[in-house]
């Protein structure tokens, strides 16, 4: 059997072998996660969301795609409305294909006095086609959207995130431990924020598909977290007895096995996503889809880095905390100086190790005289 240090770096990672060293970089995971952090914030809170129709409320104006003259364009339509209401629509958007295909105006509310030129202007200018094929008034239908339905939505998603952060943290502090609830829970919230980041930086439309796909997502995020988790708990197993390595060696061992795992994982779940947006939108052009699937797009990657980048990290911090693996970690070290040549080295890279995640013991005064305890 060929010794792992002689095998690629390809196959070494395929394999499980690899000996990629995440753990130990932690601090610069942590610092790009805070900067990334930051600017979501700053973005929710400057700049807010793209709020769709089904959320603010307002018109909506349908008709047909091909009209007496030929194809119509979202410009052509654009246009009448600018000549008519003075101001550009919100959306106008080009949805289905062939026979099917037809244009989606949204706006906001629109008074009778405005829809009734407005719709005589779509029709005198571009002369959609009825089912029948001839030029038709009644194909342009129009609609008033009310925000409170996109706002019942809203409230009963966070009902169901709430509910699900709540049974997500019982199942992890009874199934795993509570360090490792702790440690899921702050890449879950992480994925839920950089999404919702993204959407406010870029400014793409929030819609009720969207709130729904990004309750989607937080599975998918928890469930590769889920995979690396058992497999530092399997290889932690008994450690506090034993002086092989630390734990945050046997939670980055945990990593590197699973690390190929996590990307084919992610890869598999994001082509169908791909698909929806190259077919459904690109293809079909429907506009729910491009919804759903941008949000799954952005929480799925978002999630397997949060997981292989910040959970398990987080993990080895919140247990070095602990005295207790602490202390292992010192023996470790202290064999490693006995019976290595390198042990020195090694030595002092897990003494600070712990030193790091070690917590505060800044000295007290005691007695009359204020004398620092020692």
């Amino acid at each position: 059997m060929t010794a792992p240090e002689r095998l690629s770096g390809w196959t070494r990672l395929t394999t499980g072998t690899a000996n990629v060293d995440i753990v130990g970089r932690r601090r610069i995971w942590y610092l790009g996660f805070a900067a990334l952090i930051g600017i979501c914030l700053l973005s929710l809170v400057l700049r807010g969301f793209n709020l769709g129709i089904d959320f603010t409320g307002g018109s909506q104006i349908q008709l047909p795609a091909t009209g007496a003259n030929g194809a119509i364009s979202t410009q052509q339509v654009e246009q009448v409305y600018q000549g008519v209401i003075g101001t550009a629509p919100e959306v106008t958007q080009a949805v289905g294909t062939g026979e099917a295909a037809s244009i989606v105006l949204q706006s906001e509310p629109l008074t009778p006095e405005q829809l009734i030129p407005l719709r005589d202007g779509l029709f005198t200018q571009l002369q959609p086609l009825g089912p029948d094929g001839v030029p038709s008034a009644a194909a342009i239908s129009d609609s008033q959207v009310s925000g409170t339905w996109g706002g019942e939505v809203t409230s009963q998603a966070l009902i169901a995130l709430a509910v699900f952060i709540v049974l997500v943290t019982i199942f992890l502090a009874v199934y795993f431990e509570r360090a490792m609830a702790a440690a899921a829970l702050v890449a879950l919230v992480n994925d839920i924020v950089v999404t919702a980041g993204v959407y406010s930086i870029i400014g793409l439309e929030v819609t009720p598909a969207t709130v729904i796909g990004l309750l989607t997502i937080l599975g998918f995020s928890l469930y590769d977290t889920v995979v690396v988790f058992d497999k530092v708990r399997e290889n932690a197993r008994g450690l506090l007895k034993r002086t092989r390595r630390t734990y945050a060696e046997a939670a980055n061992l945990a990593l590197n096995q699973t690390l190929m795992r996590s990307l084919n994982t992610s890869l598999i779940a994001i082509l169908p996503v791909l698909g929806l947006l190259v077919i459904g939108v690109g293809l079909l052009g429907v506009g729910t889809l491009a919804d759903l699937a941008l949000v799954q797009l952005v929480g799925m990657i978002t999630g397997v880095i949060s997981s292989l980048l910040l959970a398990t990290p987080l993990l080895v911090d919140i247990k070095l905390r602990d005295k207790r693996f602490r202390d292992q970690a010192l023996r470790v070290a202290a064999r490693r100086a006995r019976t290595t040549p390198e042990g020195g080295a090694a030595a002092a890279d897990t003494l600070a190790v712990v030193s790091s995640s070690r917590p505060s013991t800044a000295s007290r005064p005691t007695g009359k005289t204020g004398r620092a305890r020692r």
